[in-house]
């Protein structure tokens, strides 16, 4: 394995992704759904009648984040990132999932040639990019030399998040490895998982998935309670809410959203507040 890079710090000399939170007494939290463009979201969060390619606009005023899913699916061309880019303010972040075929490729098959094929278009997002969620799917077991083969290969300019969906990657040895690149690990709530899963500082951020249905006020205040130490501290914090068919996650990213801000009154206003002269 290659030696530790500067993965974040190397970003922010090249103008690409790094640390959101260099001159914010507490670090930031990125909090939003996945994905953004879902018709039946309107009238319960979009306004009735908006136009499909007024969405993001939309969003990106309540939410300084969005997980990207349709990049899972296919690479995204520079003329749609360019829309992106033109739709959100430029404090917005986005994180783009890896396309899947290719993520596959570059872990199990030829890491060398399929991480520049899977990485290359996520540059057209420039700063813009706060992270690339890697998802590495359940039925591909714990194998330390290809995840060494990945994190060798993978650009030090880029910010890698990795999800393992089996649990036999929750080793020690797994997240040494992830600490050693920057990386970070993915941290996922599932709808079956009884016990909230354990965060894990890998990387100078954190990334959290939470995949139930619905949470209750208890649970809001139960991750916001978890959130605050690392933000604190001045760690980026990705929080992700699933996608439903009536727009409930956006409720529940404003609801993480003010339940933090209360423990944390130094915590940065979403949209950014702008001092008029």
């Amino acid at each position: 394995m290659r030696p530790a890079g500067p993965r974040w710090g190397l970003a922010r000399a090249t103008g690409r992704a790094g640390p959101l939170s260099e001159v914010s007494p507490t670090g930031r939290l990125l909090v939003g759904t996945s994905g953004f463009s879902y018709p039946a979201w309107s009238p319960r969060f979009y306004p009735p009648g908006l136009a499909a390619g007024d969405r993001l606009r939309h969003y990106a005023s309540r939410f300084s984040a969005c997980e990207l899913n349709n990049t899972f699916y296919q690479r995204p061309t520079a003329t749609k990132v360019a829309a992106w880019l033109a739709a959100t303010p430029d404090g917005f972040r986005f994180a783009a999932k890896a396309q899947r075929g290719g993520s596959l490729r570059a872990l199990l098959r030829d890491p060398a040639t399929a991480v520049p094929w899977l990485t290359d278009p996520f540059r057209a997002f420039g700063d813009r990019l706060g992270a690339v969620l890697f998802r590495v799917p359940v039925d591909v077991t714990v194998d330390l030399a290809r995840l060494d083969a990945l994190l060798d290969a993978w650009p030090l300019d880029l910010p890698l998040v990795i999800e393992f969906e089996d649990p036999s990657w929750q080793l020690d040895e797994v997240h040494a490895r992830l600490r050693a690149a920057r990386a970070v690990l993915c941290v996922t709530q599932r709808p079956e998982d009884d016990v909230a899963p354990a965060i894990r500082l890998t990387g100078s951020s954190l990334y959290l998935r939470l995949r139930r249905h619905d949470y209750d006020e208890t649970g809001i205040r139960g991750w916001a309670d978890r959130l605050v130490p690392f933000l604190a501290a001045r760690h980026d914090a990705f929080v992700f809410f699933r996608h439903d068919e009536v727009g409930r996650a956006t409720e529940l990213a404003d609801a993480l959203r003010l339940a933090v801000a209360a423990r944390l009154p130094g915590l940065a206003p979403w949209p950014p507040v702008t001092n008029i002269a």
